[in-house]
């Protein structure tokens, strides 16, 4: 009869085992977890401002449109060249504090359009019923928690190797 588990038990063994994992398992993703979601952040910029660099992006118009004022032909590959450059400082985790502060500027540019464009960024001017391009710029809030997370590693611990930025 000792072979039949009860329920119980099987539960316990379940933890268990998976108990075990997660012991090998988070010291290795709080090694590679926040430099993965850094380089992760500046391969989309770069992606992002080489399609504007090369007149190639679908949000350029959505851009344009948001800052009206500014030549289109001028301020779309502009801001190209600013994202590609964010994200190639992202890449190398370099100047970091620089890079987040101009990453918080190029994102608080992104939120302008719900103060420009309400009616390209709402549907029928509810807030709560966002248009694909509402959803493009609010999908701007899992980034800018990504750079929150990655700014945590801005001051290194004692006796860690200092970095600039």
């Amino acid at each position: 009869m000792s072979a039949i588990r009860t329920p119980a038990k099987a539960v316990r063994s379940a933890w268990s085992v998976i108990d075990r994992v997660d012991l090998v398992i988070i010291p290795f993703l709080r090694r590679v977890a926040v430099p993965l979601l850094r380089v992760s952040l500046g391969i989309v910029f770069v992606w992002f401002g080489l399609l504007k660099v090369f007149e190639v992006s679908p949000v350029a118009e959505f851009v344009a449109r948001t800052v009206y004022w500014v030549d289109p032909n001028v301020f779309v590959p502009a801001l190209g060249v600013f994202e590609v450059t964010l994200g190639v400082l992202l890449l190398l985790g370099r100047m970091m504090r620089l890079t987040l502060l101009l990453f918080v500027a190029q994102m608080i540019g992104t939120f302008l359009t719900f103060l420009i464009l309400p009616n390209v960024t709402f549907q029928h001017g509810n807030p709560l019923l966002l248009t694909v391009e509402g959803e493009f710029v609010v999908k701007n809030l899992v980034l800018i928690a990504a750079a929150l997370v990655v700014g945590t590693t801005v001051r290194r611990k004692p006796g860690a190797r200092r970095r600039l930025g």
